[in-house]
């Protein structure tokens, strides 16, 4: 009898074949390795998925993932407040803080605006960013969003709701490639566009 005619075992392929970036010999490969762990192992990597689904939530602030109310950057008095960076996810956030170059506060928009994938403005984290530059102390919002068709849409779109406000609003520039992942990118490239940042 073939292994995948074994109902519970075709369903841990399923469901490891439905992560992204996971193909179908992928999670066949993890099934088999599920499989030979130690019971215990498997229980405690079940346990870590179950508590960090029902643990982690979004910053009351920036909307990064934290396991508290408000995360640690947010919480940090020595990082410049007055400066906020602008992000498509969580991810870009780790690429950036990588770099260590700059200290500054982010906002985490959750994606970007995407006609063709139904993703419009009031989806993203978008009314959260308007209202921390409420109280004057933002003094420049730096669009980090990916060098993609829908990053540079996305990063037009709030620069234009940003500027009646009088804040000033750069761009990072070249380094990162058009239609590359700044999660992707290394901390020289990365550091680049950070420092050679443009107002739009």
């Amino acid at each position: 009898m073939s292994e995948y005619n074994v109902a519970p075992f075709a369903r841990l392929v399923d469901r490891f074949n439905s992560l992204p970036g996971i193909g179908h010999k992928s999670a066949t490969r993890l099934a088999y390795h599920v499989l030979e762990m130690p019971e215990g192992e498997v229980e405690d990597f079940s346990s870590a998925l179950l508590v960090a689904r029902k643990t982690i939530r979004l910053c009351k602030y920036c909307c990064n993932l934290t396991d508290k109310e408000v995360c640690s950057i947010c919480s940090d008095d020595k990082r410049d407040g007055s400066v906020i960076c602008v992000v498509e996810n969580p991810r870009d956030v780790t690429a950036i803080e990588k770099t260590q170059d700059i200290h500054v506060k982010y906002h985490i928009l959750h994606g970007a605006i995407s006609p063709i994938k139904r993703i419009d403005p009031d989806m993203l984290k978008i009314k959260e960013l308007l209202a921390r530059l409420s109280d004057g102390t933002v003094k420049e919002v730096i669009m980090a969003t990916n060098a993609t068709v829908e990053g540079e849409a996305t990063a037009m779109y709030i620069s234009k709701l940003i500027k009646p406000l009088g804040i000033k609003v750069t761009r990072i520039a070249h380094g990162i490639p058009i239609g590359g992942d700044i999660e992707y990118a290394d901390e020289v490239t990365l550091s680049r566009a950070l420092a050679d940042r443009k107002e739009i």
